[in-house]
């Protein structure tokens, strides 16, 4: 097999230790050498200028949790091509899972050509990347809380739920925030409904009309605390990366500004997860599922897809309600964040502004299809139509 890196390096990076196997080819003989290096700061710049004494010009590494972005920053600054593999796509032989044989069949793999490198993006894209991937977790980890503060309402028998369309909204934080001390009034707690609030005050006393325990009044203090720090913590990195933006920021911090590495929109679509898998045997296709990709950025982008569906009048809401009917909603909302996700390709590489089609768009392209669909419906409902060119009726 052809070697495209005659000196190269595979690193098997751990939570306190680095195996680095550096590999050489002189003379057509291959010669490698082992070393392990502490992740301190101080040692791992040993290692860098460990391998730039070997003349490594190649390194690979694979994706272990957090553990390889210090390695990759402190030798990002060596001048080393650096490549970082998916740990499922260069899997050792099983039953020989030692670090060192790891670091060796990672070097092996690398003076071949045999990994694809992961998407690495530069340092600021990876500094938003951090703060926007932990608001999704402080959103995710307040969501919990409210579920856990419903619940105990519900303990409890207070039916706020029931009466109010946000119970977090300022009519449902001020009525938990009285029970917590001590009030048990309906009529009181009920008082405090917001002018707005749609649900007649007979309907929202007998919904307050609950058992709330020390133990509830506890509980619901706390929850309520905890949403008060994510809240915070929330509107601190919203004023950081500016939440109007907050959605394309997404997209940005995890697919980058360069779209030369993404061939076609085809290739970005099915890394980052929003095409059909390969999965085909004996000329049948098996499993149409999607394919596994960015878990970050698809979240993101079916989210948007959600928000465009309900935007009337646009080509997104148009080929949402297409789909809808022939694939279901979750395949449907798919298709659109693949859209979205097109439609950013082409603005990144292209330095275009988006143009929305219009929701009239699927019908221009095929008047034709539109008319017997149109025909096609007419007769359901037992009309009989005769269609006519419009140079024949005149």
């Amino acid at each position: 097999m052809e070697v495209l890196h005659p000196r190269c390096a595979g690193l098997d990076v751990h939570k306190e230790t680095v195996v680095a196997c550096v590999r050489i080819v002189s003379g057509g003989e291959v010669s490698r050498a082992v070393r392990t290096f502490e992740t301190t700061t101080a040692r791992l710049i040993e290692l860098a200028e460990w391998l730039e004494a070997s003349g490594c010009t190649q390194t690979a590494m694979e994706a272990t949790g957090v553990y390889w972005k210090p390695v990759w920053q402190v030798l990002a600054g060596g001048g080393f091509g650096l490549v970082l593999a998916n740990a499922s796509h260069v899997k050792n032989v099983p039953g020989r899972k030692t670090d060192v044989n790891d670091a060796t069949w990672l070097a092996e793999l690398l003076a071949h050509g045999l990994i694809r490198a992961s998407f690495v993006p530069g340092p600021e894209i990876q500094e938003l990347r951090g703060l926007l991937r932990t608001r999704k977790q402080l959103v995710r980890e307040k969501a919990s809380h409210v579920q856990r503060l419903q619940k105990t309402l519900e303990e409890a028998n207070i039916k706020l739920e029931s009466v109010l369309s946000d119970v977090m909204g300022r009519s449902g934080r001020a009525m938990i925030q009285a029970l917590i001390a001590g009030e048990t009034d309906p009529a009181k707690l009920a008082a405090l409904a917001h002018p707005k609030v749609r649900a007649p005050q007979a309907r929202l006393r007998e919904a307050l009309r609950g058992r709330v325990k020390p133990h509830h009044r506890f509980l619901l203090g706390l929850h309520l605390q905890q949403i008060a720090a994510l809240d915070a913590g929330i509107a601190a990195i919203d004023r950081e990366v500016g939440v109007s933006e907050l959605s394309a920021q997404v997209i940005l911090s995890e697919i980058g500004t360069d779209m030369s590495r993404f061939a076609t929109p085809a290739h970005l679509r099915s890394w980052a997860g929003l095409c059909p898998r390969n999965d085909e045997s004996a000329g049948k296709r098996r499993s149409t599922r999607l394919r596994t990709g960015a878990p970050w950025l698809k979240a993101t982008l079916v989210q948007c897809g959600w928000a465009a569906a309900r935007t009337k009048a646009t080509y997104l809401n148009a080929q949402f309600v297409r789909l809808r009917t022939r694939r279901g909603p979750k395949k449907a909302v798919c298709a659109v964040a693949a859209s979205i996700l097109t439609a950013a390709y082409h603005m990144l590489k292209d330095g275009t502004f988006y143009a929305d089609l219009g929701a009239a768009h699927f019908d221009r392209r095929r008047p034709d299809a539109q008319a017997r669909r149109l025909v096609k419906r007419l007769a359901d409902l037992g009309f009989s139509v005769e269609l006519k060119s419009p140079i024949a009726a005149s």
